[in-house]
């Protein structure tokens, strides 16, 4: 689409020293899902918030499937670097699918996570999910679209798992413990 190539090609030259480590830093962030799991596992740690680290991990772990394992193979999008020759990755190109943002699923997916337990703290990973996103852009990896395919996954599998997936784990857990105490 030309609207996604004419807005990295005014992202890419808006670069400068100071954004290009930002974004690096932000970029980072989503790297492998690594900030995640370690937020998830942070969270069932603390009993407080043992539910939304369980929402966490779910969430991620299923975004992952769906969108790097299923997604990313079927749709076998190029990135935009192998695209257009204008594009110049600020950071080391990757050598997997564009479609859809990894990084962008699994940051929007722990960031939905916390915010539906969660809102004050919430909306600060979801500033930093959106950071990550727009780092992807920036840095030259992604298509526009990428991105928001991205996001739209990692909302929809925090939300399955908060209203859906996590309620009827409890449940089950909660009949097995039942029948268990009961005899």
């Amino acid at each position: 689409m030309i609207w996604e190539a004419e807005l990295l090609q005014a992202l890419q030259n808006i670069r400068t020293p100071f954004l290009d480590v930002l974004m690096k830093g932000a970029t980072m962030l989503g790297e492998h899902g690594i900030v995640s799991i370690l937020l998830g596992i942070i969270l069932i740690i603390i009993a407080k918030t043992r539910r939304t680290g369980i929402e966490v991990l779910l969430s991620v772990a299923l975004a992952y499937i769906v969108a790097n394992l299923i997604i990313k193979n079927a749709v076998a999008r190029v990135r935009p670097y192998d695209a257009y020759a204008f594009l110049i990755p600020a950071v080391t190109k990757p050598h997997d699918f564009s479609f859809p943002s990894g990084h962008t699923v699994n940051a929007f997916a722990a960031a939905v996570a916390v915010f539906l337990n969660h809102k004050k703290v919430g909306i600060i990973a979801l500033i930093l999910a959106a950071l990550v996103a727009f780092s992807r852009l920036y840095v030259g990896v992604h298509y526009p679209t990428d991105v928001l395919v991205g996001m739209a996954i990692g909302i929809i599998f925090a939300v399955l798992v908060h209203y859906l997936i996590y309620p009827a784990c409890d449940k089950g857990i909660r009949r097995i413990r039942d029948k268990k105490a009961n005899g």
